[in-house]
């Protein structure tokens, strides 16, 4: 008897593989510190903000290319975003100066940008919303395990090769990966050849159900207004602010604090990525259980709440860690954490934003992104201030607490 294996199955396999080498070409940069700056000539102020550029680029272009992703559809406008992120991966690794390298990773973020909301408008169209949490967790913890693998991995590459090389060999992959989605993907499984009459109906019966078709009643106005709206960007802010501390300045900071190797480095800041992956997959699983109950707002709310308080206790009590296993344990607590508050996030902006998933999910992300950005210059200035990282640890444990009252006022059976 031959079994037949869900188009939806493998669709899912590819967003994970799309967010793995998304953040392997995202951290990379981090990795690869020490050589890029003794090469450039870089202070760490100066490498914080080439750090931060990429992420304020990424925050600029999320709203647009959310947009771009419900006009055209994930099809089209991942294929393209693959193919520009890759092209200045590959340009990363011809720095010569520290404007070119500001220029470069800005682009680099802005071209990133619309990756994530287009994978959403691919989940409201392809997934049964009781799939919905599970598929969302999947995909971000392709995400944490990219950074995770990443840091030994480029360790290892740049020891080995050079970071240049490092460079060139990850725009290569990229490219190869945006020609794979634009032949196999479709941007609804009604186009897509092969997909079983038993899975389509399935699909087409259970996926959320569309009441405003189109995209010509959208205005700008309609997230500006919404409470929804505004209060998702809060605790997404937070969130980002929290987390891309690990995908910046963690691998340098547990470098220098903890007396480290670069691969010794890369090898415990794996860790807390592992965890961040497996709270993606843990608040997945809770999120279709609870909503699989018919209680829609507790499936958004409450794995996120757990996972801001998780954060909060990690934070407060990194500050006390004596040695690198310490550190290592609360770090990975916290961001264990916050990764369990990305399922219940981008599902609420499915949930509010139905046809215009793109877009309300590229606006969360945005705010989400300039948490990043003020992160990776928050972390080098209050250091030069204070001449101490708990000021940092401190002020991201307040951003988790605001995180939580803003998710005890978030309606998620409200659309925009």
């Amino acid at each position: 008897m031959q079994i037949s294996i869900p188009k939806r199955f493998y669709l899912v396999l590819g967003m994970f593989s799309l967010t793995l080498l998304l953040y392997i070409d995202r951290v990379c940069i981090s990795a690869a510190k020490g050589p890029i700056s003794e090469a450039l000539n870089l202070t760490d102020k100066q490498f914080g903000w080439i750090m931060s550029v990429f992420t304020l680029g990424y925050a600029l272009f999320q709203t647009p290319s959310g947009m771009w992703a419900d006009k055209y559809g994930p099809r089209k406008v991942l294929t393209a975003i693959v193919f520009i992120w890759s092209v200045f991966t590959t340009l990363t690794g011809t720095a010569f100066s520290f404007i070119y390298l500001i220029i470069v990773r800005f682009l680099f973020g802005a071209g990133e940008a619309g990756a994530f909301p287009s994978l959403s408008k691919a989940v409201f169209r392809w997934y049964p919303v009781k799939e919905r949490g599970i598929v969302t967790g999947v995909n971000f913890s392709g995400s944490r395990l990219g950074a995770a693998f990443a840091l030994p991995l480029v360790a290892i590459m740049i020891t080995s090769l050079g970071w240049r090389v490092s460079f060139y060999m990850l725009g290569i992959v990229g490219i190869l990966w945006g020609i794979f989605w634009y032949l196999w993907f479709r941007n609804d499984p009604t186009e897509k050849s092969g997909i079983s009459p038993k899975e389509l109906n399935y699909i087409l019966k259970n996926r959320q159900q569309n009441n405003n078709p189109g995209n010509a009643t959208f205005a700008f106005r309609d997230l500006a207004r919404s409470k929804n709206m505004w209060l998702v960007m809060i605790q997404y802010f937070s969130s980002n602010f929290i987390f891309f501390f690990c995908l910046s300045w963690m691998f340098p900071y547990l470098e220098k604090t903890y007396g480290l190797t670069m691969v010794k480095a890369g090898l415990y800041g794996s860790i807390p990525l592992i965890c961040g992956a497996c709270g993606n997959w843990a608040s997945g699983l809770l999120v279709d259980f609870i909503y699989r109950k018919g209680k829609l707002k507790a499936s958004r709310y409450l794995p996120a709440i757990i996972g801001f308080s998780l954060v909060v206790f990690g934070l407060l009590s990194i500050v006390h860690a004596q040695n690198i296993q310490t550190a290592i344990i609360f770090l990975s607590i916290a961001i264990f954490g916050a990764d369990m508050t990305l399922s219940p996030s981008w599902s609420f902006c499915i949930d509010i934003g139905k046809n215009n998933a793109g877009v309300v999910s590229g606006t969360m992300n945005m705010a989400g992104n300039l948490g990043s950005f003020i992160t990776v210059l928050a972390f080098p200035y209050l250091y030069s201030w204070t001449g101490s990282n708990t000021a940092f640890f401190y002020i991201a444990a307040t951003f988790g607490i605001v995180a939580i009252i803003a998710w005890l006022l978030m309606k998620p059976e409200k659309g925009l």
